[in-house]
């Protein structure tokens, strides 16, 4: 059995590697990715792209998106990443080039996934097809927030469990009020 030293190497290997290699393709595709996570413009053009033109499944499938994207951000931002300081991986890691583009708050977890899971999770129940899209699209922001050197891949499966809880928690939302306390 491995120790919490064990998996912290196996971490910081699987990262290291991850940053270092890869075909040419993704590091080409990495910046759009980043581009299109940043600020959650991705999830936000995909809500307003359902609820224009996917009618009432749409529009729900957007708000339940939203809210989870919304509610994963507040606990992987506000809540984990404040108890839990971790530094960013090694800069001599990553690139010249995408050194600039690194955050400087806590590594652990990772915001970037946490929201795309949470939206993801939330429109697949409703609308499976989109769901399915908005699901390849979190797995390559992701990939991509391991690649870039911004997060280990422990920061990135909390973030990607922080999401699909969130999704979970928007679900169950509305059935809440109608629950017998025992």
């Amino acid at each position: 059995m491995g120790t919490t030293a064990d998996l912290h190497e196996g971490d910081h290997r699987l990262a290291r590697r991850a940053i270092a290699s890869g075909p040419p393709w993704v590091r080409r595709a990495a910046p759009a990715v980043q581009e299109a996570a940043e600020r959650t413009k991705l999830w936000w053009a995909a809500a307003a792209a359902m609820a224009a033109f996917g009618g009432w499944r749409g529009r729900t499938a957007a708000a339940a998106g939203v809210a989870a994207m919304t509610t994963a951000q507040v606990l992987s931002n506000a809540i984990v990443k404040p108890l839990y300081r971790r530094r960013r991986p090694p800069e001599e890691w990553v690139p010249q080039e995408e050194l600039d583009e690194r955050p400087d708050s806590s590594s652990f977890p990772s915001g970037h996934t946490a929201a795309a899971f949470g939206f993801a999770g939330a429109v697949a129940p409703v609308w499976p097809a989109a769901g399915a899209a908005c699901g390849v699209s979190a797995a390559a922001v992701a990939a991509e927030r391991i690649h870039s050197g911004a997060h280990y891949p422990s920061d990135v499966a909390a973030g990607a469990l922080i999401g699909l809880i969130a999704a979970a928690l928007v679900r169950a939302a509305p059935h809440l009020p109608w629950r017998r306390v025992l």
